[in-house]
């Protein structure tokens, strides 16, 4: 299966190391990362597992649930694990799913033949509570992943879902944001009544909405 943004994200079970992992069960009404690794033991992704449990109060600020995945099986991650906490100072605090079997990431689309045939790429999927895939990100092996972005990224998707905006290039927390052109002008001035710069008629920028 193919996921593209949009799709609901099907369900799944398997074993992780919180135990037994029903993902529709876990994600609950919570927005969901998922991203997944190569394999265990590998440098980059043990530097990322370590920023991502030292980054977990940002996710949980945001009703953010994350989950990481290798094909790896359990009792490999739970060794991993030490390593983790051992060499970045944050211990694992969220499941890292063991898909020993790649069941997941056939389903999920984790596995490129022309990277590898036999492990997953590095991907990160956004889920929103309705199980939509909202993002997708693929790093090749060599660049770990930024989760400041893809914080940044959360940030803007939330903020859309609540209003009527889009958010601009770098944008980031508390700057002014885009009024989506699908808003006319008539309802733009019910929704932003202290009013907007309009630098084209297309392009109208307000100050964020809280």
């Amino acid at each position: 299966m193919s996921l593209k943004l949009g799709d609901t994200v099907p369900d799944f079970s398997q074993v992780s190391t919180a135990g037994p992992f029903d993902f529709y069960d876990w994600a609950g009404d919570s927005w969901v990362v998922l991203f997944s690794h190569p394999r265990d033991f590998t440098p980059v992704c043990t530097t990322e597992l370590g920023a991502v449990a030292a980054l977990k109060p940002e996710f949980d600020r945001r009703g953010v649930k994350v989950v990481g995945l290798s094909v790896d099986p359990v009792d490999s991650h739970a060794r991993w694990a030490d390593d983790i906490a051992e060499t970045q100072g944050h211990a694992l605090n969220f499941p890292l799913i063991a898909d020993h079997d790649r069941k997941v990431s056939e389903l999920l689309d984790l596995i490129h033949p022309n990277a590898s045939d036999t492990t997953t790429v590095r991907t990160v999927l956004i889920i929103d509570p309705a199980k939509k895939l909202r993002l997708t990100l693929t790093y090749p092996a060599s660049t770990g992943r930024n989760f400041a972005e893809i914080l940044r990224t959360i940030d803007s998707l939330q903020l859309a879902d609540r209003h009527k905006v889009a958010t601009p290039a770098d944008w980031q927390q508390g700057e002014d944001v885009i009024i989506v052109p699908s808003v006319d002008d008539e309802t733009a001035r019910a929704l932003f009544p202290g009013g907007w710069k309009a630098a084209k008629p297309y392009l109208r920028t307000v100050g964020q909405p809280t």
